[in-house]
Protein backbone atom coordinates (compact mmCIF):
# COMPACT_ATOMS: atom_id res chain seq x y z
CA UNK A 1 0.00 0.00 0.00
CA UNK A 2 1.15 3.52 -0.79
CA UNK A 3 0.66 5.79 2.23
CA UNK A 4 1.91 8.98 0.56
CA UNK A 5 -1.64 10.29 -0.21
CA UNK A 6 -2.46 9.96 3.50
CA UNK A 7 0.42 12.08 4.76
CA UNK A 8 0.95 14.48 1.86
CA UNK A 9 -2.50 15.06 0.40
CA UNK A 10 -3.14 17.93 -1.96
CA UNK A 11 -6.89 17.22 -2.00
CA UNK A 12 -9.18 15.95 0.75
CA UNK A 13 -12.83 14.94 1.04
CA UNK A 14 -14.42 15.20 4.49
CA UNK A 15 -17.48 12.97 4.74
CA UNK A 16 -20.14 13.78 7.33
CA UNK A 17 -19.95 17.59 7.35
CA UNK A 18 -23.02 19.00 9.12
CA UNK A 19 -25.01 22.12 8.19
CA UNK A 20 -26.67 22.29 11.62
CA UNK A 21 -23.93 21.38 14.12
CA UNK A 22 -20.89 23.62 13.80
CA UNK A 23 -18.76 21.58 16.19
CA UNK A 24 -19.40 18.25 14.49
CA UNK A 25 -16.06 16.38 14.16
CA UNK A 26 -16.28 16.53 10.37
CA UNK A 27 -16.75 20.30 10.48
CA UNK A 28 -13.74 20.76 12.74
CA UNK A 29 -11.60 18.65 10.40
CA UNK A 30 -12.87 20.43 7.29
CA UNK A 31 -12.30 23.94 8.66
CA UNK A 32 -8.86 23.15 10.05
CA UNK A 33 -7.50 21.71 6.81
CA UNK A 34 -9.31 24.16 4.54
CA UNK A 35 -8.03 27.20 6.43
CA UNK A 36 -4.63 26.14 7.79
CA UNK A 37 -3.15 23.59 5.42
CA UNK A 38 -2.22 23.59 1.70
CA UNK A 39 -5.05 21.17 0.88
CA UNK A 40 -8.02 21.69 -1.43
CA UNK A 41 -10.83 20.46 0.81
CA UNK A 42 -14.29 19.21 -0.19
CA UNK A 43 -17.32 18.76 2.09
CA UNK A 44 -19.58 15.71 1.69
CA UNK A 45 -23.06 15.04 3.08
CA UNK A 46 -25.79 12.85 1.50
CA UNK A 47 -28.28 15.74 1.79
CA UNK A 48 -26.20 17.93 -0.52
CA UNK A 49 -26.70 21.70 -0.72
CA UNK A 50 -23.99 24.19 0.22
CA UNK A 51 -21.53 24.59 3.06
CA UNK A 52 -19.76 27.89 3.64
CA UNK A 53 -20.92 28.98 0.18
CA UNK A 54 -19.26 25.97 -1.38
CA UNK A 55 -20.91 22.86 -2.89
CA UNK A 56 -21.80 20.17 -0.37
CA UNK A 57 -21.36 16.99 -2.39
CA UNK A 58 -23.78 14.11 -1.81
CA UNK A 59 -21.08 11.47 -2.40
CA UNK A 60 -17.33 11.47 -2.87
CA UNK A 61 -17.89 10.25 -6.44
CA UNK A 62 -19.48 13.63 -7.31
CA UNK A 63 -16.29 15.53 -6.45
CA UNK A 64 -14.58 16.71 -9.65
CA UNK A 65 -11.02 15.57 -10.26
CA UNK A 66 -8.71 13.44 -8.15
CA UNK A 67 -8.95 13.14 -4.37
CA UNK A 68 -5.94 12.01 -2.36
CA UNK A 69 -7.52 11.47 1.06
CA UNK A 70 -11.02 10.89 2.42
CA UNK A 71 -11.71 11.57 6.10
CA UNK A 72 -14.88 9.75 7.16
CA UNK A 73 -16.86 10.95 10.18
CA UNK A 74 -20.24 9.38 9.39
CA UNK A 75 -22.28 6.90 11.44
CA UNK A 76 -20.87 3.38 11.52
CA UNK A 77 -23.64 1.82 9.42
CA UNK A 78 -22.84 4.17 6.52
CA UNK A 79 -19.07 3.80 6.56
CA UNK A 80 -18.68 0.59 4.49
CA UNK A 81 -20.72 2.20 1.72
CA UNK A 82 -18.56 5.32 1.84
CA UNK A 83 -15.39 3.22 1.59
CA UNK A 84 -16.85 1.43 -1.41
CA UNK A 85 -17.45 4.82 -3.06
CA UNK A 86 -13.89 5.92 -2.24
CA UNK A 87 -12.46 2.82 -3.91
CA UNK A 88 -14.61 3.33 -7.02
CA UNK A 89 -13.56 6.99 -7.15
CA UNK A 90 -9.89 6.02 -7.02
CA UNK A 91 -9.18 8.01 -3.85
CA UNK A 92 -5.69 7.45 -2.45
CA UNK A 93 -6.72 6.37 1.07
CA UNK A 94 -9.05 7.02 3.99
CA UNK A 95 -9.03 7.91 7.66
CA UNK A 96 -12.13 6.66 9.48
CA UNK A 97 -12.81 8.77 12.55
CA UNK A 98 -16.16 7.10 13.26
CA UNK A 99 -16.58 4.75 16.21
CA UNK A 100 -19.16 2.02 16.73
CA UNK A 101 -17.23 -0.90 15.24
CA UNK A 102 -15.44 -3.83 16.87
CA UNK A 103 -14.83 -1.85 20.07
CA UNK A 104 -18.61 -2.03 20.64
CA UNK A 105 -18.98 -5.58 19.35
CA UNK A 106 -19.94 -4.55 15.81
CA UNK A 107 -17.51 -6.82 13.96
CA UNK A 108 -19.71 -7.15 10.88
CA UNK A 109 -19.35 -3.58 9.64
CA UNK A 110 -15.62 -3.50 10.44
CA UNK A 111 -14.96 -6.82 8.70
CA UNK A 112 -16.90 -5.67 5.64
CA UNK A 113 -14.95 -2.45 5.19
CA UNK A 114 -11.65 -4.24 5.93
CA UNK A 115 -12.32 -6.91 3.32
CA UNK A 116 -13.14 -4.30 0.66
CA UNK A 117 -10.09 -2.22 1.45
CA UNK A 118 -7.66 -5.13 1.47
CA UNK A 119 -9.00 -6.52 -1.78
CA UNK A 120 -8.54 -3.12 -3.43
CA UNK A 121 -5.16 -2.47 -1.76
CA UNK A 122 -6.78 0.67 -0.34
CA UNK A 123 -5.10 2.08 2.81
CA UNK A 124 -7.45 2.81 5.70
CA UNK A 125 -6.45 4.28 9.07
CA UNK A 126 -8.93 3.44 11.85
CA UNK A 127 -11.81 3.23 12.47
CA UNK A 128 -12.37 4.69 15.94
CA UNK A 129 -9.34 6.97 15.78
CA UNK A 130 -8.11 10.55 15.51
CA UNK A 131 -6.18 9.75 12.37
CA UNK A 132 -3.03 11.49 11.25
CA UNK A 133 -0.98 14.61 11.82
CA UNK A 134 1.99 15.68 9.72
CA UNK A 135 3.35 19.16 10.53
CA UNK A 136 2.53 21.63 7.78
CA UNK A 137 0.86 18.95 5.65
CA UNK A 138 -2.34 17.52 7.20
CA UNK A 139 -4.27 17.22 10.48
CA UNK A 140 -7.33 14.95 10.68
CA UNK A 141 -7.75 15.29 14.47
CA UNK A 142 -11.30 16.38 15.28
CA UNK A 143 -9.95 18.63 18.04
CA UNK A 144 -10.17 22.42 17.61
CA UNK A 145 -6.87 23.90 16.56
CA UNK A 146 -6.75 26.29 19.50
CA UNK A 147 -7.02 23.36 21.96
CA UNK A 148 -4.04 21.41 20.63
CA UNK A 149 -0.41 21.92 21.59
CA UNK A 150 1.52 20.93 18.49
CA UNK A 151 5.19 19.98 18.55
CA UNK A 152 7.29 21.45 15.80
CA UNK A 153 8.53 19.57 12.79
CA UNK A 154 11.10 16.93 13.71
CA UNK A 155 12.15 13.35 13.10
CA UNK A 156 10.04 11.33 15.58
CA UNK A 157 7.23 9.28 14.06
CA UNK A 158 4.70 8.20 16.71
CA UNK A 159 2.05 5.51 16.13
CA UNK A 160 -0.62 5.06 18.80
CA UNK A 161 -3.69 2.88 19.16
CA UNK A 162 -5.12 5.60 21.42
CA UNK A 163 -5.88 9.05 20.08
CA UNK A 164 -5.84 10.49 23.60
CA UNK A 165 -2.38 9.09 24.32
CA UNK A 166 -1.15 10.45 21.00
CA UNK A 167 -2.40 13.99 21.68
CA UNK A 168 -1.12 13.95 25.26
CA UNK A 169 2.27 12.69 24.09
CA UNK A 170 2.43 15.48 21.53
CA UNK A 171 2.01 17.95 24.41
CA UNK A 172 4.91 16.28 26.22
CA UNK A 173 7.04 16.33 23.08
CA UNK A 174 6.34 20.03 22.59
CA UNK A 175 7.29 20.76 26.21
CA UNK A 176 10.62 19.01 25.74
CA UNK A 177 11.33 20.60 22.38
CA UNK A 178 10.94 17.30 20.51
CA UNK A 179 9.72 17.60 16.93
CA UNK A 180 7.60 15.02 15.11
CA UNK A 181 7.49 13.86 11.51
CA UNK A 182 4.18 12.01 11.80
CA UNK A 183 1.59 11.42 14.54
CA UNK A 184 -0.72 8.50 13.73
CA UNK A 185 -3.73 7.30 15.73
CA UNK A 186 -4.77 3.88 14.39
CA UNK A 187 -7.67 2.99 16.71
CA UNK A 188 -9.15 -0.39 15.79
CA UNK A 189 -6.53 -0.79 13.00
CA UNK A 190 -8.94 -2.70 10.76
CA UNK A 191 -6.66 -2.43 7.71
CA UNK A 192 -3.40 -0.56 8.33
CA UNK A 193 -1.61 -1.93 11.38
CA UNK A 194 1.66 -1.37 13.22
CA UNK A 195 3.76 -3.61 10.98
CA UNK A 196 2.73 -1.80 7.78
CA UNK A 197 3.41 1.59 9.34
CA UNK A 198 6.75 0.42 10.72
CA UNK A 199 7.86 -0.61 7.23
CA UNK A 200 6.65 2.66 5.72
CA UNK A 201 8.20 4.90 8.39
CA UNK A 202 11.49 3.04 8.07
CA UNK A 203 11.65 4.33 4.49
CA UNK A 204 10.26 7.79 5.28
CA UNK A 205 13.16 10.27 4.94
CA UNK A 206 11.53 12.65 7.44
CA UNK A 207 11.46 10.03 10.22
CA UNK A 208 14.53 9.12 12.26
CA UNK A 209 12.94 7.50 15.33
CA UNK A 210 9.79 5.36 15.35
CA UNK A 211 7.73 5.11 18.56
CA UNK A 212 4.67 2.97 19.28
CA UNK A 213 1.97 2.97 21.93
CA UNK A 214 0.56 -0.56 21.70
CA UNK A 215 -2.48 -2.00 23.45
CA UNK A 216 -2.70 -5.39 21.78
CA UNK A 217 -2.31 -7.54 18.68
CA UNK A 218 -4.10 -10.32 16.89
CA UNK A 219 -2.87 -13.84 17.70
CA UNK A 220 0.74 -14.33 16.57
CA UNK A 221 1.03 -10.72 15.40
CA UNK A 222 3.04 -9.50 18.38
CA UNK A 223 6.02 -11.76 17.72
CA UNK A 224 5.96 -10.87 14.02
CA UNK A 225 5.94 -7.19 14.95
CA UNK A 226 8.98 -7.61 17.20
CA UNK A 227 10.87 -9.49 14.49
CA UNK A 228 10.12 -6.67 12.06
CA UNK A 229 11.34 -4.10 14.60
CA UNK A 230 14.59 -6.06 14.95
CA UNK A 231 15.17 -5.71 11.19
CA UNK A 232 14.44 -1.97 11.21
CA UNK A 233 17.39 0.28 10.39
CA UNK A 234 16.04 3.04 12.63
CA UNK A 235 15.70 3.06 16.43
CA UNK A 236 12.26 1.92 17.61
CA UNK A 237 10.67 2.59 21.02
CA UNK A 238 7.65 0.59 22.21
CA UNK A 239 5.33 1.36 25.14
CA UNK A 240 2.92 -1.48 25.86
CA UNK A 241 -0.34 -0.98 27.75
CA UNK A 242 -2.49 -3.74 29.23
CA UNK A 243 -0.03 -5.02 31.82
CA UNK A 244 -2.48 -5.77 34.63
CA UNK A 245 -5.72 -7.75 34.66
CA UNK A 246 -7.75 -4.55 34.71
CA UNK A 247 -5.60 -3.03 31.98
CA UNK A 248 -6.13 -6.09 29.81
CA UNK A 249 -9.89 -5.80 30.25
CA UNK A 250 -9.75 -2.10 29.40
CA UNK A 251 -7.83 -2.83 26.19
CA UNK A 252 -10.59 -5.17 25.01
CA UNK A 253 -13.28 -2.54 25.54
CA UNK A 254 -11.20 0.25 24.01
CA UNK A 255 -10.05 -1.15 20.67
CA UNK A 256 -11.11 -4.83 20.87
CA UNK A 257 -7.48 -5.96 20.73
CA UNK A 258 -5.91 -8.94 22.44
CA UNK A 259 -3.66 -7.53 25.14
CA UNK A 260 -1.90 -10.88 25.61
CA UNK A 261 0.58 -11.75 28.34
CA UNK A 262 2.62 -8.61 28.97
CA UNK A 263 5.48 -10.47 30.62
CA UNK A 264 5.96 -12.65 27.57
CA UNK A 265 5.81 -9.65 25.22
CA UNK A 266 8.30 -7.67 27.32
CA UNK A 267 10.66 -10.64 27.40
CA UNK A 268 10.48 -10.97 23.61
CA UNK A 269 11.22 -7.25 23.22
CA UNK A 270 14.33 -7.63 25.34
CA UNK A 271 15.46 -10.77 23.51
CA UNK A 272 15.34 -8.90 20.23
CA UNK A 273 17.05 -5.73 21.51
CA UNK A 274 13.96 -3.52 21.23
CA UNK A 275 13.78 -0.40 23.43
CA UNK A 276 10.76 -0.69 25.75
CA UNK A 277 9.45 2.38 27.56
CA UNK A 278 7.74 1.59 30.85
CA UNK A 279 5.89 4.92 30.99
CA UNK A 280 5.10 8.08 29.05
CA UNK A 281 8.00 9.76 30.84
CA UNK A 282 10.40 7.09 29.60
CA UNK A 283 8.90 7.25 26.12
CA UNK A 284 9.52 11.00 25.96
CA UNK A 285 13.10 10.72 27.24
CA UNK A 286 13.95 7.84 24.91
CA UNK A 287 12.52 9.62 21.86
CA UNK A 288 14.41 12.82 22.61
CA UNK A 289 17.75 11.05 22.98
CA UNK A 290 17.29 8.84 19.93
CA UNK A 291 16.14 11.77 17.81
CA UNK A 292 19.65 13.17 18.30
CA UNK A 293 21.74 9.99 18.31
CA UNK A 294 20.52 7.03 16.28
CA UNK A 295 23.46 4.66 16.85
CA UNK A 296 23.80 2.55 20.04
CA UNK A 297 26.68 3.55 22.30
CA UNK A 298 27.12 1.61 25.53
CA UNK A 299 26.11 1.56 29.18
CA UNK A 300 29.06 3.37 30.80
CA UNK A 301 28.20 6.88 31.97
CA UNK A 302 30.48 9.74 32.97
CA UNK A 303 28.71 12.27 35.23
CA UNK A 304 29.74 15.93 35.59
CA UNK A 305 28.02 18.26 38.06
CA UNK A 306 28.51 21.31 40.26
CA UNK A 307 26.51 19.61 43.01
CA UNK A 308 27.70 16.52 44.82
CA UNK A 309 24.13 15.70 45.78
CA UNK A 310 22.96 15.72 42.17
CA UNK A 311 25.86 13.48 41.24
CA UNK A 312 24.85 10.97 43.92
CA UNK A 313 21.23 11.02 42.75
CA UNK A 314 22.33 10.48 39.16
CA UNK A 315 24.61 7.59 40.14
CA UNK A 316 21.76 5.91 42.02
CA UNK A 317 19.39 6.31 39.08
CA UNK A 318 22.05 4.92 36.72
CA UNK A 319 22.41 1.88 38.96
CA UNK A 320 18.64 1.37 39.05
CA UNK A 321 18.61 1.33 35.23
CA UNK A 322 21.57 -1.02 34.87
CA UNK A 323 23.99 1.70 33.73
CA UNK A 324 27.61 1.62 34.93
CA UNK A 325 29.40 4.64 36.44
CA UNK A 326 33.07 3.66 36.08
CA UNK A 327 35.65 5.01 38.51
CA UNK A 328 37.92 7.73 37.13
CA UNK A 329 41.40 6.41 37.82
CA UNK A 330 44.21 8.71 39.15
CA UNK A 331 46.09 8.63 35.84
CA UNK A 332 43.01 10.24 34.26
CA UNK A 333 41.91 12.51 37.11
CA UNK A 334 45.23 14.18 37.90
CA UNK A 335 45.80 15.59 34.40
CA UNK A 336 42.25 16.96 34.59
CA UNK A 337 42.95 18.67 37.93
CA UNK A 338 45.77 20.63 36.33
CA UNK A 339 43.33 22.06 33.77
CA UNK A 340 40.80 23.32 36.33
CA UNK A 341 40.57 26.95 37.42
CA UNK A 342 42.56 27.88 40.51
CA UNK A 343 39.39 28.44 42.53
CA UNK A 344 38.34 24.80 42.42
CA UNK A 345 41.47 22.82 41.53
CA UNK A 346 42.09 21.94 45.16
CA UNK A 347 38.51 21.19 46.19
CA UNK A 348 36.87 19.49 43.20
CA UNK A 349 36.11 15.77 43.54
CA UNK A 350 37.43 14.06 40.41
CA UNK A 351 36.09 10.58 40.72
CA UNK A 352 32.94 9.68 38.81
CA UNK A 353 30.63 11.55 39.34
CA UNK A 354 32.88 14.60 38.99
CA UNK A 355 31.83 17.33 41.44
CA UNK A 356 33.18 20.66 40.24
CA UNK A 357 31.51 22.49 43.18
CA UNK A 358 29.40 25.63 42.99
CA UNK A 359 32.49 27.76 42.29
CA UNK A 360 33.07 26.21 38.86
CA UNK A 361 33.26 28.32 35.73
CA UNK A 362 32.61 27.43 32.09
CA UNK A 363 36.19 26.33 31.42
CA UNK A 364 35.97 23.79 34.27
CA UNK A 365 32.92 22.15 32.72
CA UNK A 366 34.63 22.08 29.34
CA UNK A 367 37.77 20.47 30.78
CA UNK A 368 35.77 17.79 32.64
CA UNK A 369 33.56 16.97 29.65
CA UNK A 370 36.62 16.78 27.39
CA UNK A 371 38.26 14.37 29.83
CA UNK A 372 35.27 12.04 29.76
CA UNK A 373 34.89 12.42 25.99
CA UNK A 374 38.48 11.19 25.52
CA UNK A 375 38.15 8.38 28.08
CA UNK A 376 37.74 4.97 26.45
CA UNK A 377 35.90 3.60 29.52
CA UNK A 378 33.03 6.13 29.10
CA UNK A 379 30.29 5.74 26.46
CA UNK A 380 28.11 8.77 27.16
CA UNK A 381 28.64 11.98 29.16
CA UNK A 382 25.87 13.09 31.51
CA UNK A 383 26.02 16.82 32.34
CA UNK A 384 24.09 18.03 35.38
CA UNK A 385 24.04 21.74 34.77
CA UNK A 386 22.70 23.93 37.58
CA UNK A 387 22.62 27.46 36.19
CA UNK A 388 22.41 28.96 39.68
CA UNK A 389 26.21 28.89 40.00
CA UNK A 390 27.60 32.42 39.51
CA UNK A 391 30.50 31.28 37.33
CA UNK A 392 28.31 29.60 34.71
CA UNK A 393 27.55 31.73 31.66
CA UNK A 394 24.44 31.67 29.46
CA UNK A 395 26.67 30.40 26.63
CA UNK A 396 27.66 27.20 28.44
CA UNK A 397 25.23 24.98 26.47
CA UNK A 398 26.68 26.01 23.12
CA UNK A 399 30.28 25.77 24.41
CA UNK A 400 29.76 22.24 25.71
CA UNK A 401 28.03 21.27 22.47
CA UNK A 402 31.23 22.26 20.68
CA UNK A 403 33.04 19.62 22.72
CA UNK A 404 30.60 17.01 21.39
CA UNK A 405 31.13 18.23 17.84
CA UNK A 406 34.90 18.03 18.29
CA UNK A 407 35.15 14.75 20.15
CA UNK A 408 32.08 12.89 18.83
CA UNK A 409 31.13 11.24 22.12
CA UNK A 410 27.38 11.53 22.85
CA UNK A 411 26.31 13.71 25.74
CA UNK A 412 23.02 14.44 27.45
CA UNK A 413 22.22 17.25 29.86
CA UNK A 414 19.96 18.12 32.75
CA UNK A 415 18.93 21.78 32.94
CA UNK A 416 15.87 23.09 34.81
CA UNK A 417 13.45 24.19 32.07
CA UNK A 418 12.82 27.76 33.12
CA UNK A 419 12.47 30.76 30.83
CA UNK A 420 15.54 32.42 32.35
CA UNK A 421 17.67 29.41 31.31
CA UNK A 422 16.27 29.26 27.78
CA UNK A 423 19.52 30.40 26.17
CA UNK A 424 21.46 27.61 27.87
CA UNK A 425 18.92 24.99 26.82
CA UNK A 426 18.85 26.25 23.24
CA UNK A 427 22.64 26.16 23.16
CA UNK A 428 22.39 22.41 23.61
CA UNK A 429 19.26 21.66 21.59
CA UNK A 430 20.23 23.72 18.54
CA UNK A 431 23.38 21.60 18.38
CA UNK A 432 21.38 18.35 18.79
CA UNK A 433 22.39 17.63 22.38
CA UNK A 434 19.25 16.44 24.23
CA UNK A 435 18.24 18.20 27.44
CA UNK A 436 15.97 16.87 30.19
CA UNK A 437 14.13 18.79 32.89
CA UNK A 438 15.01 16.16 35.51
CA UNK A 439 18.01 14.12 36.55
CA UNK A 440 16.05 10.90 36.01
CA UNK A 441 15.04 11.99 32.54
CA UNK A 442 18.68 12.66 31.63
CA UNK A 443 19.67 9.20 32.89
CA UNK A 444 16.87 7.66 30.82
CA UNK A 445 18.30 9.40 27.76
CA UNK A 446 21.64 7.77 28.49
CA UNK A 447 19.84 4.45 28.92
CA UNK A 448 18.25 4.80 25.47
CA UNK A 449 21.66 5.42 23.91
CA UNK A 450 23.07 2.35 25.64
CA UNK A 451 20.23 0.09 24.53
CA UNK A 452 21.08 -3.59 24.61
CA UNK A 453 21.85 -5.83 21.70
CA UNK A 454 19.69 -8.98 21.61
CA UNK A 455 20.32 -11.37 24.47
Amino acid sequence: MDFTPLFQPSTMAVVGVSTSFDNHPANVIFNKNHLRYPIKTYAVNPRGGTFQRKPLYETVEQIPGNVDLAVVAARAEFVPGVIEQCIKKGIGGAVIISGGFSETGNRTAQDRLAAMAKQADFPVIGPNCLGIYAPGAVDTFFLPGERIVRPGSGNVGFVSQSGGVLVDQMVKFAGQGIGVSKGISIGNKAVVREIELLKWLENDPATGVIAFYVEGFDRGEGREFVKQVEKCRKPVVVMKAGKSSRGIAAVSSHTASLAGDYRVFSRVLKQHGVVEAASEFELTSFCEALSCYSEPTGKRVGIVSVSGGHGVVAADVCSAHDLAVPELLPEKSEPLRKKLSSGIAGIASLNNPIDLTGSAVDSDFIAAVEAFSRNETIDVVLILLLPYSPGISADIGARLSNVFQREGKPMVAYVPREEKYKMIIEGFELNRVPVSTSVEGAVLMAKALGRCLPC
